[in-house]
C-alpha cells in the first residue's frame, strides 16, 4: 500500500470503514516497516504479530481509529502474552500474564497492536539506548538520538512504521522524543489516563502514558478513546466540556503565552535552540497571541535532588522485586552501570528524604499555578531541548564518564520535568528544524487538567506551520 504514509490514523480508518482496505492488511504494512525499521533504527523490541491476528479473527468494535496498527512501549504497559522486559537484561524474559487497563481501552477501541518499541532501561535516561537492545537511531540523523525515554516510538513514528504510538513520560519522556525527531508528543494530565491496573501512578504521580503522533488530530481522539478514571485510581483529571477531538474545531481566542527562556538550573537554549524560540514567538505573535518574557521562580538544586532521590527509591524497590521473583540476588551484568548507581542511592535514601522530594513537587506546583494567576497566563512556552538531538553514547547510562553523563542529561531538557512534578499538561510541538535539518521541538505548558487550550493552539500551529509531510532521510513510504 503505497500511499500508506499519506495518511494519519484517522485517515487510515475511514479507509478501513469505506471497506477500502481491511485490518489484516494495514497490519500487514506496518508489520513489514517495523521489521525494516527493526534492523535499520533498532527502535523495535518485540513483535507479535499472532495476536493481533488473534484480535483481528475475534472482531473488532466499530469506532474512528479501529483497525489501525499500534504498538506499545516495552516499559510499563503490558499485552497479555507479550514480553515486557523494560529496556532491562534483569526482565529480559519476563512475559506479561495480563493487559494493562490502558491495552484493554485500545482493544476496546479495535486498536490493532502488534509490536513493542524501545525504551532505555526503566526509562531512566533521555536517549533510548541499552545494553539489552542496543542503540536506537533517529531517522533524520542514524548518529543521533531520537530522544527518551520513548525514543524507539518517536523513531518509529517518524520513519513512517505508524502514525501514531504509545509513550510514556516520567520527566519528558514523551516531549523530548517528539522534539528529536519532528513529532507531535502530548503529555497528559496527572489521572488522565489509566496506568494499572497493579499500580496506577508511577514514580510518586511523575509519571504519565499518551502518546506521539504525526498529526494533532490523532493524539487528540486517541485521548478521547482512553482517558479517564481507572479502579483504583486515587485522583483523575477533570473532564473537559467538549470531546479533545472537537476541541479542534475551534480556533483558539487571542492567548497571554509566557515565554519562559531560562530553566530552574540556568540551563538557557543555544543559538539554533533561541532561533527556534524567536521564530515561535513571532508566529504565535502574527496569529494574534500575546508572548511576554517571564518565568517562574523555582529552584534547579531542589528539584533535581528530589528527582534523583525519588527516582532512585522507586528503582531500588523495582530491582529488589524482580530479584526476589527470580530467586536470586541480582548480579553485576543484571543493571547497566548507572542504572546500578542509582540502585544502590535508593537502598540509602532515608524515609524523610522523600518526604522532603514530595514536598518539594508540590511546592513547584503551587509556585507554578501562582505564576500562571500572577502574569494572567494562559500558557507557557519555553523550549523542549536546548540543543539539537545529541549523539548516540553521550546520554547512555552505559557511559564511562559519569560527570559528562550528569551534565549532558541535566541540560538537554531542563524545563521538561517541570511538568511531571506539577502534574500539569505539557505539549512539543514540531516547529524548527536546525541548520543542520535536525527537529528542535517547542514546548507549551498549561495549568492542570487543561489539555483542551494546548489542543486548540496545537490544531492552530499545525495549520500555520505544516509539518506532516516533512520526511526524514529515513523514511519508508
Amino acid at each position: 500500500m503505497k500511499e500508506y504514509t499519506q495518511y494519519d490514523a484517522i485517515g487510515l480508518a475511514e479507509l478501513i470503514a469505506k471497506k477500502e482496505v481491511s485490518p489484516k492488511e494495514l497490519m500487514d504494512e506496518a508489520l513489514s516497516r517495523a521489521e525494516q525499521a527493526k534492523k535499520e533504527l533498532n527502535c523495535v523490541s518485540a513483535l507479535f504479530p499472532d495476536i493481533a491476528d488473534a484480535q483481528i479473527s475475534e472482531g473488532l468494535p466499530d469506532g474512528p481509529l479501529s483497525g489501525i496498527p499500534f504498538m506499545t512501549k516495552d516499559l510499563g504497559v503490558a499485552v497479555k502474552g507479550a514480553p515486557l522486559t523494560s529496556g532491562s537484561r534483569l526482565f529480559k524474559d519476563f512475559v506479561a500474564d495480563k493487559n494493562s487497563e490502558l491495552v484493554d481501552r485500545y482493544r476496546k477501541a479495535g486498536i490493532v497492536t502488534f509490536g513493542q518499541t524501545t525504551s532505555p532501561e526503566y526509562g531512566l535516561t533521555t536517549s533510548t539506548e541499552s545494553a539489552l537492545f542496543g542503540q536506537t537511531r533517529n531517522p533524520w540523523n542514524l548518529e543521533r538520538t531520537s530522544g527518551g525515554s520513548s525514543g524507539g516510538a518517536s523513531s518509529a513514528v517518524a520513519s513512517g512504521v505508524l502514525p501514531l504510538a504509545q509513550a510514556s513520560d516520567g520527566g519528558g519522556s514523551i516531549r523530548i522524543p517528539a522534539a528529536c525527531t519532528g513529532l507531535f508528543g502530548m503529555k497528559p494530565s496527572r489521572g488522565r489516563i489509566p496506568m494499572g491496573p497493579v499500580r496506577t501512578e508511577g514514580w510518586s504521580g511523575l509519571s504519565t502514558v499518551h502518546a506521539v503522533s504525526r498529526t494533532v488530530r490523532d493524539n487528540a481522539l486517541l485521548m478521547d478513546l482512553t482517558h479517564g478514571r481507572e479502579p483504583g485510581s486515587r485522583y483523575v483529571a477533570p473532564d473537559e466540556p467538549v470531546s479533545f477531538l472537537d476541541q479542534l474545531k475551534n480556533t483558539p481566542r487571542q492567548l497571554r503565552i509566557a515565554l519562559w527562556t531560562t530553566a530552574p538550573n540556568s540551563t538557557k537554549p543555544d543559538a539554533e535552540a533561541q532561533k527556534g524560540l524567536d521564530d515561535t514567538v513571532s508566529l504565535l505573535e502574527d496569529l494574534g497571541h500575546i508572548v511576554e518574557a517571564s518565568a517562574p521562580e523555582l529552584s534547579g538544586e531542589a528539584i533535581g535532588k528530589a528527582l534523583l532521590m525519588n527516582i532512585s527509591a522507586y528503582t531500588a524497590d523495582l530491582t529488589q522485586s524482580r530479584a526476589q521473583a527470580l530467586g536470586r540476588p541480582l548480579q553485576d551484568d543484571d543493571l547497566e552501570p548507572l542504572t546500578r548507581d542509582m540502585v544502590n542511592l535508593g537502598h540509602t535514601v532515608p524515609m524523610s528524604m522523600l518526604a522532603w522530594a514530595n514536598g518539594v513537587f508540590q511546592e513547584t506546583a503551587v509556585t507554578f499555578d501562582n505564576w500562571m494567576d500572577a502574569g494572567n497566563f494562559d500558557l507557557c512556552l519555553a523550549p523542549m531541548l536546548s540543543r539539537e538531538p545529541d549523539r548516540l553514547g553521550e546520554l547512555s547510562l552505559s557511559r564511562e564518564d559519569k560527570d559528562a553523563y550528569g551534565k549532558a542529561v541535566t541540560s538537554f531538557a531542563p524545563h521538561a520535568s517541570v511538568f511531571n512534578m506539577t502534574g500539569a499538561p505539557a505539549m512539543s510541538v514540531p516547529l524548527h528544524w536546525s541548520s543542520n535539518n535536525l527537529p528542535i521541538g517547542m514546548m507549551f505548558g498549561a495549568r492542570y487538567g487543561h489539555e483542551g487550550i494546548l489542543y486548540r493552539l496545537a490544531a492552530q500551529l499545525e495549520e500555520a506551520k505544516p509539518w506532516f509531510d516533512k520526511r526524514p532521510p529515513v523514511f519508508y513510504d
